[in-house]
Parts: structure tokens; C-alpha cells; sequence
């Protein structure tokens, strides 16, 4: 089936190999490999990318901005098909063909701060070259995506419809979250501030979305499916949330759940070797609390996916998602502690 559909992009079944690739979760992605090229091939997931169309109709219209404006820019964009479209469908499914970055290599976990110094530059470089961009050309591909006031709403409402068991379980957690809920209330005072703009966002920051040469040098950003108009906390956020510690948001040996302090100064040098003369004075008085956001607002989500059964993360036992949100919040207090020092 999927040698059908690229032959669709022009390759021929007989002269390529199609092998499975990579460590994501969401979409299915294949590197297809041909006598003089490779390719990374992607079936979208719709069940979480409702409208793939709104996906492909941001890239388009970020690589025609960029080609205009920054041409030597490397940016990784679908190949279009036969049909004249980068996006194509069949019964029902989404697919897309990425030139594959001959050279380049991504990673699964972060070895070094030199290594968190060039994916945080990647992603400051990314919405530096986008500022000029007008973010109301985006479509939003996932509604609400990093909304914390909504998350919390959904996180009362959990609470109150939970069973006595889950909450018996997750009382001290769900106290700690509610003690906390000023950082909720510093988001809306962000989201209401005129000097806080919106601005093109990737809004998925892990490591695993920076290309790397063979010299560890940043390339640029990829996996482009939650870029819309966002706040710059959402990228430091999430880099800080999934760089500081050594451990995964897996881990359940709460001692392994550590601060690193050079992390974060790589993550600040390289997010602002690009950003600094971006970003205004209101803007860089909220480089610190992006991490309180984006590890509070991953705490609620475990908690509240707990104490609603588990119907959107799905878990692997009985109380997965608790431990996730216990792995979260003792993330979140070893980040208060260092909080003035940061």
C-alpha cells in the first residue's frame, strides 16, 4: 500500500526501500531510500491533527515567506506530488514526503548543555526569522493547545466528577496544584498584556526536533504540525520542562528528578543569542516563569487524564498517569527552589 501511494511522488516501488523510522508518537513516519535520495514519509494522525489541511496550509505559507525573506534558511517542507498538492489523501488518510537532510541526525536525550545550547538557538532562530511573519495567516491546528486557564477549568471539572477512589489517591497532589493556581492566574495576566505578543511558535520544543550535524551544530527545527501564533513561553517552557532533568516524565524514582542549573543558562543563551533584540521588556520578565507554565500545565493534564479514567493519554497500568503527574510536580517543586537563583 505505501509503495502505491509514493508512487504517487514520482518513485518507483522497484528502486526504493520503505523502513520504519524513528521514536515518535503521533504521526506513523517511514525513510524511504532510493539509489541517489532518501525520503522521510509520514501518514498523519488524524485522531489528534483533526484537519491535516490546516497542517499543510501553515508550512506552505511559512516556506513561501522564508524563501522570499531568508532563502538560505534550511527548511524542511513536504514534496509536492503528482497531483500538485504536498498533501495527499487516500481513503480517508493523510500522507506527506519530506526530503530526508542527508547529513543531519536528530537525538532522543540531551548528553551535554552544549547540546541544549544549539536546540534552544534552533528554536529562537525559528520565530526570530518568523517575527515578521503575520501570525493571523495560521490556522490553529490543535485549539487551545497550551491555554493553562483552560486546562485548569477542565482540572476543576475532573475533580468534581472523579470517583472517590482516584481522589482518594491523588488528594495531595490535587491540594498542591490548587496552592498553586497563581501561575494560572500570571498566564491570564500574560494573555491580557498588549506588550506580550503573539508570535509564530513550534510548541513542541523536545530535542528530538532539532536536526544536528555531524559537528553537534544546530540546524534548524522540524515536525512543524503544532506551529501556530503562540506565546514565547510555550518554546521555553517546554525546552525547560523536557532539558533541566536527566529524567523522563516515565520515571517514578523520584530522586533522579533534578535541576540542572547549566541547562538552564544554555537554554537561556541560546533562546536569546537569537530572541534578545526580539522579545520586549515585558516579554523577558517571563523567561523563568515559562518553565512554571509548561510544568504546571503538564501536571494538570496527567492529574486530570487520571481522574477521568485515563481516556486521553490512555496508561500502561492502574495509576500511569498519576505517576506522571507525582514525576511532573516534583519537577515543578525542585524548579520553585531554584527559582530566584534561576
Amino acid at each position: 500500500m505505501l509503495e502505491k501511494i509514493l508512487s504517487v511522488y514520482g518513485l518507483n516501488p522497484n528502486e526504493i526501500t520503505v523502513t520504519p523510522f524513528g521514536d515518535g508518537l503521533i504521526n506513523h513516519t517511514w525513510k524511504v531510500s532510493g539509489n541517489t535520495r532518501s525520503y522521510i514519509f509520514q501518514k498523519v494522525n488524524t485522531s489528534v491533527f483533526k484537519l491535516p489541511q490546516a497542517i499543510d496550509e501553515n508550512v506552505n505559507s511559512i516556506k513561501t515567506y522564508l524563501s522570499g525573506k531568508f532563502p538560505n534558511y534550511l527548511f524542511i517542507s513536504p514534496i509536492k506530488a503528482t497531483t500538485g498538492g504536498s498533501l495527499y489523501q487516500d481513503n480517508g488518510d493523510y500522507y506527506r514526503l519530506f526530503p530526508f537532510a542527508e547529513g543531519s541526525h536528530s537525538l532522543n536525550y540531551l548528553e551535554n548543555e552544549d547540546e541544549a545550547y544549539e536546540a534552544a538557538r534552533q528554536f529562537g532562530k525559528f520565530s526570530k526569522l518568523l517575527s515578521g511573519f503575520n501570525t493571523k495567516q495560521l490556522n490553529i491546528t490543535i485549539p487551545d493547545f497550551h491555554n493553562l486557564s483552560l486546562r485548569y477549568e477542565q482540572f476543576v471539572a475532573a475533580c468534581s466528577g472523579a470517583s472517590d477512589e482516584r481522589l482518594k489517591h491523588g488528594a495531595d497532589y490535587i491540594n498542591f496544584l490548587i496552592r498553586h493556581k497563581d501561575i494560572v492566574d500570571t498566564y491570564i495576566s500574560i494573555s491580557q498584556n498588549p506588550q506580550i505578543p503573539l508570535r509564530v511558535i513550534h510548541h513542541d520544543t523536545k530535542i528530538n526536533n532539532v536536526l544536528f550535524d555531524d559537528h553537534k551544530k544546530g540546524l534548524c527545527v522540524i515536525d512543524l504540525d503544532t506551529v501556530m501564533p503562540g506565546y514565547f513561553i510555550s518554546d521555553v517552557g517546554d525546552m525547560m520542562r523536557t532539558y533541566l532533568s536527566e529524567a523522563s516524565e516515565e520515571e517514578t524514582d523520584l530522586s533522579k528528578i533534578k535541576i540542572r542549573k547549566e541547562f538552564y543558562q544554555a537554554i537561556f543563551n541560546g533562546y536569546m543569542k537569537e530572541m534578545n533584540e526580539v522579545l520586549t521588556d515585558a516579554e523577558k520578565q517571563y523567561f523563568t516563569y515559562s518553565g512554571k507554565f509548561i510544568i504546571y500545565m503538564q501536571a494538570i493534564r496527567f492529574l486530570t487524564d487520571y481522574l477521568e479514567n485515563d481516556k486521553y493519554y490512555g496508561a500502561k497500568y492502574e495509576e500511569h498517569n498519576l505517576n506522571r503527574a507525582i514525576n511532573q510536580i516534583t519537577l515543578l517543586k525542585e524548579y520553585l527552589k531554584l527559582e530566584d537563583e534561576l
